[in-house]
């Protein structure tokens, strides 16, 4: 398995998290499975992430009891879409760059 360089894993963490509630609301541990076992996500690291995300409104959160439990669902606001388009913009920017790299690489 290939491991990400950490900082570069770092900056995807956020945007992993974020995709991962593009199609449904989700909770703390349905999150980590969903996200690419590379990015090698735990809970210490998600909940501070996910504070962080409700608090520059990327997503919502509510309660709901689950198996008799209350379990906290995150939902994606049209800030946290708009945050994912955008990184996915830049994303090609940073593309270009990898490609440059890459044929400097092999010269």
């Amino acid at each position: 398995m290939l491991l990400l360089d950490s900082q570069l894993k770092k900056g995807m963490i956020e945007y992993c998290v974020l995709a991962s509630l593009i199609d449904v609301d989700s909770y703390g541990y349905q999150i980590i499975k969903e996200i690419p076992s590379q990015i090698e996500l735990t809970e210490s690291t998600l909940y501070p992430i996910l504070k962080r995300l409700e608090n520059n409104k990327k997503v919502t959160t509510y309660s709901k009891i689950h198996n008799g439990r209350l379990r906290k669902y995150y939902h994606l606001t049209e800030i946290g879409l708009r945050s994912i388009e955008n990184f996915l913009t830049e994303w090609n920017e940073v593309e270009a760059v990898h490609q440059y790299i890459k044929r400097s690489v092999k010269k």
